[in-house]
């Protein structure tokens, strides 16, 4: 498989699975100017491209769907950087502005990664272990996350982030998750471009697999935000019904993608240490970048 110039290649990308090592390392990458962070890509696509067998539609995250919101089952923390990677390869080095918890950045390479692409920081979660709350500051923003976010996209940007607001290893069942996308979404008009990312091989009896497994990345149809029912005239919000609706169908569109289930009261999984996979009645606090609760 050859390569062609930008332009062709924005027109009609190759299929995922038919890239090979010397394609990647010969893609073209127009919207980074910085020879380290195209090669800091090139080496994450690399690495994608060995775990990540098939990505099906992933034209549908070129630059002139700009802007959307991307959103995803949250398995593991390896499809943060191959999902980013494999996000800007497709836009020839133009990010996809991911919501990401602070503590990611803390991981080297990860946080370089993070950093280039203008992630957004969400610092609500306590560090593990406790001793590196002290560079917490660091990552403070004086702009709270969905702000920024909002921002982002009435310049124009696109947004990714994780919904379920944590690491999610129960193979058959989403989380609640939170409605941070559903929000930005009826405020702003962007459409919601749902992502199912399955692990090819998992256990379904144990949840096990999600943190080696080989996996598969599918992007579905844009999903246009429907006509708000009720609005906040003082502040421009949309009502928490029409956020818990559109909620709803977000997670049901990723449910079916990622081959889970979804209801409004599933409980997470838990798996206590050295046991088996257990689902509590009640879902502990989920303060991840998936945006505030429903």
């Amino acid at each position: 498989m050859s390569l062609e110039h930008s332009s062709a290649l924005h027109c009609r990308l190759p299929a995922w699975q038919d890239l090979r090592p010397r394609d990647l390392w010969r893609w073209p990458l127009d919207a980074l100017a910085r020879p380290v962070d195209r090669v800091a890509l090139r080496a994450a696509a690399a690495l994608a491209r060995r775990q990540v067998r098939t990505i099906a539609h992933w034209e549908r995250v070129l630059p002139d769907r700009d802007p959307f919101i991307l959103v995803a089952n949250h398995g593991s923390r390896r499809e943060t950087v191959y999902l980013t990677a494999a996000l800007m390869l497709a836009r020839g080095g133009r990010p996809v502005h991911f919501l990401a918890d602070w503590n990611f950045r803390l991981i080297p390479g990860v946080g370089y990664l993070y950093a280039r692409t203008g992630a957004i920081t969400v610092t609500r979660k306590e560090a593990r272990p406790r001793v590196l709350n002290r560079l917490k500051p660091w990552f403070l923003d004086g702009t709270p996350a969905l702000e920024q976010a909002r921002a982002r996209l009435l310049a124009g940007g696109s947004l990714a982030l994780f919904p379920e607001g944590t690491i999610n290893r129960d193979p058959r069942r989403l989380l609640r998750g939170r409605c941070g996308a559903a929000r930005l979404s009826l405020e702003s008009g962007a459409p919601i471009l749902p992502v199912g990312i399955r692990f090819l091989g998992s256990s379904e009896e144990t949840g096990r697999g999600a943190s080696g497994q080989p996996m598969s990345i599918h992007l579905g149809a844009p999903l246009i935000p429907p006509l708000r029912t009720g609005t906040n005239r003082a502040t421009g919000q949309a009502s928490l019904a029409d956020v818990r609706a559109w909620h709803a169908e977000i997670m049901a569109a990723i449910a079916t993608l990622c081959g889970k289930t979804w209801s409004p009261t599933t409980p997470p999984t838990v798996r206590p240490a050295g046991g088996p996979v257990t689902f509590p009645t009640i879902e502990p606090r989920a303060i991840g970048p998936g945006g505030p609760p429903c």
